[in-house]
């Protein structure tokens, strides 16, 4: 299950990506190419994945996980990234029209079973409803596999 876990908003973390933003993928080279310093597979426990018209969205879910990335984006560039994958993810802090809420969350690295605290786009709460309620699960937790 995930974890909440309270952290300032301007922390800088690495981001847990798990859709366009990974590599390979539509936006990882308009949004972090050149800005970040490493990227590693890892997984994010107690979430599920749900396919969305083009992109999907992470949902809390106990027992489940998603696969994805850790990117870790260079210390000159941390801000700059963070306004413009806030924009990306129409996340604004409470607006109940947002689309995804940005958290601190464990993800679990790869390599190693390392757990990092990363900041993680999840579905808003009237998103993350309506998903469960509705929505196409990706079984296997990774965005790749629904092609």
């Amino acid at each position: 299950m995930i974890t909440e876990e309270s952290e300032e908003p301007g922390t800088p973390l690495p981001f847990f990506v798990y859709g366009t933003l990974r590599p390979g993928e539509v936006n990882h080279d308009l949004f972090l190419r050149g800005r970040t310093t490493a990227e590693e597979p890892a997984r994010l426990p107690g979430a599920a994945l749900y396919d969305g018209p083009g992109y999907p969205y992470a949902v809390e879910r106990p027992g489940g996980a998603i696969r994805g990335e850790l990117v870790t984006a260079r210390p000159e560039s941390y801000a700059e990234l963070l306004a413009a994958l806030d924009r990306l993810e129409e996340y604004a802090p409470g607006d109940p029209q947002s689309l995804y809420e940005r958290v601190a969350r464990q993800a679990v690295r790869t390599a190693d079973g390392a757990p990092v605290r990363a900041w993680v786009y999840l579905a808003a709460p009237r998103v993350a409803a309506a998903l469960r309620a509705n929505g196409t699960r990706i079984e296997d937790g990774d965005w790749r596999s629904r092609r």
